[in-house]
């Protein structure tokens, strides 16, 4: 996979904050109806969540207010 490796070599020269950007936008370009395949510790985990969140044990803070405070945290400015 000639392809792969050539992107990846020239991702893994970029800044830190750059990288965070780049996975953040390969993120964001999968397809809704294309999920990973979870193990099954992963959907105990994502059970377990749901469960909290359904019974009120934790409230929910949208991703938006979390990604920039990463951004912050880690001294990227586009956090938008």
């Amino acid at each position: 996979m000639p392809e792969y490796e050539s992107v990846f070599s020239a991702a893994a020269e970029l800044s830190i904050a750059d990288r965070l950007r780049l996975i953040d936008d390969l993120a964001a370009s999968v397809p809704d109806d294309q999920p990973p395949t979870l193990s099954d510790e992963w959907l105990a985990e994502i059970e377990r969540r749901s469960t909290d969140l359904d019974a009120g044990i934790v409230t929910p803070e949208p991703w938006v207010d979390v990604r920039q405070r990463l951004f912050r945290k880690h001294g990227i400015g586009d956090a938008d």
